[in-house]
């Protein structure tokens, strides 16, 4: 026992003599991993190049490099790619149920007419089921006997059309004529024959164009149904339906969407009542200007106005050239000029007083984004894409604003006020200090 505490020391000197060791060896740059290392020698400094030597510029990043404009467009640019792709797609899931789409917006545009109706007999006492069948069934009652008031008349009318039809053919005929364009006869015969040439040899195309015609009607009943269904759950259901789409937006989105949704309905239902009444007055006075002009299917004419002013522009200037057409064919020159004077009076006045006075600013869209917004709906859809394309605008115009004015309140909402301070703290000095005295 008297041994240990003398080996031990033996043992402590040791490893303090081989620390001492390594430590000079570290010093002397020698790594001591490898017995026979020399001594690296550690150079103080990195030499300088040669003056002679070309100096080479540091390349910069090549972020940097781009023009900050160039790096704008090339962010606007792949963001509007995205988009467009995005509005491409939309456009062919939509070109594919086009006939579920028109019939779900065509029964937008219904519900918009009757809701008011619905409300007031509610606000009387009536149960909402029973006021929500009164309005859709007289609604539709309505639509289904003007339609067939037109058709009966114009079945009625169509033997002496046709007569009327001759005889303005020949006193055109006439008229061209004697009138100062030079017209003969032979190139009268010759329109006439090539007129009906033409009509011969497309037999199979216009029996084709009927068999068509057949399945065309099967899709406007099938849309009448659609429409007629839909309208009936949303009288009744509306608000239901909002709110089960509204849970369908993301949450931080949902506030302005909520306020933005009753803003749009009340835009729509603006438009949808002062389209009617303007087209309404359309109908009545070009009609009664028809009828004491002695024009025949006054009254079917004046129903071909009143929907054709469900498109803005181009559905006034088709349903008067119309009634223009069917008053030269049957009433002569004379009668025709004085049917375009009634309906460019009428239209007049409805231009500058009626849709302004009715409409008023809640629906004012620009004319120039009415005419494209019809020309686009009418390549996309049709007649039905013309008439939904300047509500879609005016709502669209609608939202946008709300939302814009919604995110500028809640900016300034949660940002905090201009120089404003914590209660009690000094404000904070300037980046160039505070101001000595005198300045």
């Amino acid at each position: 026992m008297s041994k240990v505490p003398g080996w031990l020391g033996r043992v402590g000197a040791g490893l303090t003599r081989m620390g001492q060791r390594l430590e000079e060896r570290r010093a002397a740059g020698v790594s001591g991993d490898e017995p026979g290392d020399e001594p690296a020698a550690v150079p103080e400094s990195v030499p300088a190049p040669p003056t002679y030597a070309p100096a080479v510029a540091a390349r910069p990043d090549p972020v940097a490099a781009i023009p900050w404009g160039m790096r704008v467009a090339a962010e606007a640019g792949w963001r509007l790619l995205v988009l467009a792709g995005t509005l491409w797609v939309l456009m062919k899931v939509i070109a594919e149920v086009q006939l579920v789409v028109l019939a779900f917006v065509a029964a937008l545009l219904i519900t918009a007419l009757l809701q008011p109706t619905v409300a007031r007999l509610r606000g009387l006492g009536l149960p909402r089921g029973l006021a929500t069948a009164l309005t859709a069934i007289t609604g539709f009652v309505i639509m289904g006997l003007v339609g067939w008031f037109v058709v009966w008349q114009v079945m009625d009318n169509l033997g002496d059309i046709s007569d009327r039809v001759r005889d303005g053919i020949d006193e055109l005929k006439a008229w061209l004529l004697d009138s100062p364009f030079h017209v003969t006869e032979q190139q009268i015969n010759d329109i006439a024959k090539n007129l009906s040439d033409t009509i011969g040899t497309n037999t199979e195309e216009i029996t084709t164009a009927g068999l068509q015609g057949v399945t065309v009607m099967v899709e406007i009943l099938t849309g009448i149904l659609l429409t007629m269904f839909s309208t009936l759950f949303l009288l009744y259901d509306g608000k239901k339906v909002w709110t089960w789409w509204l849970k369908l937006v993301p949450a931080q989105a949902r506030p302005g969407v909520a306020g933005a949704g009753p803003r749009a309905w009340r835009t729509l239902t603006a438009y949808v009542r002062g389209t009617v009444i303007v087209a309404m007055i359309d109908a009545i006075f070009i009609g009664l200007g028809i009828y004491f002009l002695d024009v025949p299917l006054a009254v079917p004419l004046g129903v071909f106005i009143f929907l054709f002013s469900f498109i803005p522009l181009v559905g006034a200037v088709v349903s008067g050239a119309l009634a223009v057409i069917v008053a030269l064919v049957t009433q002569g020159v004379f009668t025709a000029l004085m049917v375009l004077l009634v309906v460019l009076a009428v239209q007049q006045i409805e231009g500058h007083v009626l849709q302004p006075f009715i409409l008023g600013r809640a629906v004012r869209v620009h004319p120039l984004a009415v005419v494209l917004a019809v020309a686009s709906g009418g390549l996309v859809a049709g007649i039905g894409g013309a008439v939904v394309a300047v509500p879609l605008v005016a709502v669209t115009n609608t939202v946008v604003g709300y939302l814009r004015a919604y995110s500028e309140e809640q900016a300034l909402r949660t940002a905090p006020a201009h120089g404003a301070t914590a209660y009690g703290a000094e404000p904070a000095p300037g980046p160039q200090g505070p101001a000595r005295e005198g300045e």
